[in-house]
């Protein structure tokens, strides 16, 4: 099983109705179909107006709730909630030590915060490049990469497909260096049976409103280890200890505390996860039926080695030859929302300035980065919806073609 499966399959095309033809008028600036929309149930509403009638907003019962709850879906001993996945990872770099002159090994192809957190302690990302096929860091890769100054590595299980875990857990172990998984794309993803968030020294998943699961903005952090989970919380809350008196200091800490009405939204969402996860990989499902017809497209889909993967978003690869941004202007037209999903970390103007970074020098990501693009996808998207999306996507690649 590949990670981008070129489908060819036809569809027939009274499935895809409405066809453009018959698409209304929309009012500038509307877009039919949403990009992504967060799943929110009265009952969420009904814990969040609870917090708010309490009057403690921040550090109270919802928090430890959601922390205990989330450590118990994923078997491990503490989960640490703060205020975003980026301050989670940045926590994660802070409580290892890394500090000025040391090196982590991650992957140029995601979310930039997965480099920032690193240079936030003024430490030295070092990029490998990817694999093809799971669009995941290269354990090969990473392990020419070591060197004496070498502290940890810092996967990404991107779009939810897990990481080749087994073998960064194997390098980890033989050079002695930290492992710590940027799983904020990956809540429920599983590597060969096992949960993503419980390979390394900490996980950070986050909750974004457009992710599995949403907290607003939130995240939270998972360890085995007590000494880092009392550091974790303590680092989040300004460096105040559990038992210090109001004010005292322990430590240079940070305001990344994670508040009570997003932890009661959290916990709320966490006893469905399970729904969520399986409603969003029901519109993959369809949406993978349906692009069976598009020539040129390809899908995500699980490398042998995931078992389960989690649908952050959906994310189709383009063949050669087919223009990408006409593909986005096309679908602009027909007033759907497409997004690049990633571009490479080492080409960000930042990298390239700070680091000498230029094209061609991560081609495989450069390759992947170029041609993929994420269309819209949420939970609660429609049958209709995606008819429309797929059948404006044919449309697009037919002009972008050639």
């Amino acid at each position: 099983m590949t990670a981008i499966a070129h489908v060819d399959a036809t569809v027939a095309p009274d499935a895809l109705e409405p066809t453009l033809a018959t698409v209304a008028p929309m009012p500038p600036g509307k877009y039919r179909v949403s990009m992504s929309a967060p799943d929110i149930l009265p009952e969420d509403i009904r814990l969040v107006t609870e917090v708010l009638q309490s009057k403690t907003l921040c550090l109270g019962p919802f928090l430890s709730e959601f922390e205990r709850a989330f450590a118990d879906f994923f078997g491990t001993r503490y989960a640490v909630g703060v205020s975003n996945g980026t301050a989670g990872l940045h926590l994660c770099i802070r409580a290892a030590n890394i500090a000025d002159g040391d090196e982590v090994i991650t992957t140029p192809f995601g979310f930039v915060a997965s480099a920032n957190c690193i240079l936030y302690e003024r430490a030295r990302p070092v990029f490998v490049d990817i694999d093809e096929v799971s669009m995941n860091l290269d354990p090969e890769l990473a392990r020419r990469a070591v060197t004496e100054r070498t502290r940890a590595v810092l996967p990404v299980h991107v779009f939810g497909q897990p990481c080749a875990m087994a073998e960064l857990d194997e390098l980890c172990r033989e050079r002695d260096l930290l492992l710590i998984e940027d799983a904020c794309e990956a809540i429920g993803a599983e590597y060969r049976g096992r949960k993503v968030g419980t390979f390394g020294k900490a996980a950070v998943f986050s909750f974004y409103p457009n992710k599995q699961m949403t907290t607003g903005e939130g995240a939270i952090i998972t360890t085995n280890d007590p000494d880092w989970a009392t550091l974790l919380r303590s680092l989040r809350n300004q460096g105040r200890d559990e038992f210090s008196t109001w004010l005292v200091h322990e430590r240079l800490g940070y305001n990344y505390r994670l508040n009570e009405m997003s932890a009661a939204l959290g916990l709320s969402q966490l006893r469905r996860i399970e729904t969520l996860l399986a409603r969003r990989q029901a519109v993959a499902a369809r949406y993978t039926e349906l692009l069976r017809g598009v020539p040129g497209v390809g899908v995500l889909s699980a490398v042998p080695s995931t078992s389960r993967l989690s649908w952050f978003v959906f994310i189709i690869r383009l063949q050669p030859g087919i223009d990408r941004d006409r593909v986005i202007a096309e679908l602009e037209k027909s007033r759907i929302p497409s997004r690049v999903y990633f571009t490479p970390i080492h080409l960000q103007p930042f990298y390239r300035r700070s680091f000498g970074f230029a094209e061609g020098d991560f081609p495989v990501t450069e390759r992947v980065a170029s041609s993929t693009l994420a269309l819209p996808f949420h939970s609660n998207l429609a049958d209709d919806e995606m008819d429309y999306v797929v059948e404006s996507l044919r449309h697009a690649v037919d002009c972008a073609a050639g």
